[in-house]
């Protein structure tokens, strides 16, 4: 079966591990070297352990602990041709990294499949993941996504486990001391996943079998863990539903 945890959450990074009893991977890796070894240690694992890297997106908040990461470990990096300059860019192992050249791809890792499927969002390109386990196990990851498209509901119905983001509190967002310009990035359709579109996606993969979600990239400024989880257990409950659902911790790690 599948394990998933995030190792920290947030726009000062972000970094999710799955794993089985024989693979381990990541899905993207912010912060720094340091902060991921040290999570991992948490974890009682040790970054030689991680078989390979999935990067979603080429902001800084998701591949800023890639440059120095590369430069001491030969872990293969998986990323989309649109995303891949900006990984590549200044790093001496680049010949580590595998690019695919479309949003929808397949690879195989040790005793789990990795499958990706394209996200909204104000990015060169942005990708979420599946991931099975040989005795059929299935966990995601989605975030950084202005809408929830019909596609990534179709790609997560069926996973145990989801890491989805609650990004923000429509009201503290729009009340709050942003920029109006960065407001209306954030609020559009190539922005972030607000806790009620995030508690009607939860909703709609409950009633599809998912049985735990992890609640991830919530904002500092615009949001609160209380907010996020209210909002999704509430919506959970008006439909008879009870997955567990937890908030990922901003810089610790946050087990399902």
């Amino acid at each position: 079966m599948l394990r998933v945890a995030t190792l920290f959450s947030g726009s000062s990074g972000n970094c999710t591990l799955l794993r089985t009893d024989n693979t381990a991977i990541l899905v993207d890796c912010g912060k720094n070297c340091k902060a991921v070894c040290e999570a991992l240690k948490i974890e009682g694992m040790d970054i030689a352990d991680i078989d390979a890297i999935f990067v979603t997106h080429e902001h800084r908040d998701h591949i800023s602990a890639l440059d120095v990461l590369m430069r001491k470990r030969a872990i293969p990096i998986h990323v989309t041709s649109p995303s891949a300059p900006e990984v590549c860019k200044g790093r001496s192992a680049a010949e580590n990294v595998e690019v695919h050249s479309g949003l929808i791809f397949e690879q195989r890792v040790g005793d789990i499949t990795v499958s990706s499927f394209p996200l909204p969002h104000d990015s060169a390109a942005h990708v979420g993941y599946t991931v099975m386990s040989d005795d059929g196990d299935r966990a995601g990851v989605a975030t950084d996504m202005g809408y929830a498209t019909m596609e990534a509901f179709n790609r997560l119905s069926g996973c145990r486990q989801i890491v989805l983001e609650a990004n923000h509190d429509i009201a503290m967002l729009k009340g709050g001391p942003y920029p109006y310009y960065l407001k209306q990035r954030i609020l559009s359709r190539r922005g972030h996943l607000s806790n009620e579109e995030c508690a009607s996606l939860c909703r709609g993969l409950a009633e599809k079998g998912c049985e735990a979600f992890i609640l991830s990239h919530l904002s500092a400024e615009n949001n609160t863990p209380d907010l996020a989880l209210t909002a999704v257990q509430e919506c959970l409950y008006a439909g008879g539903l009870s997955p567990a659902v937890t908030v990922a911790k901003r810089s610790e790690v946050t087990d399902i």
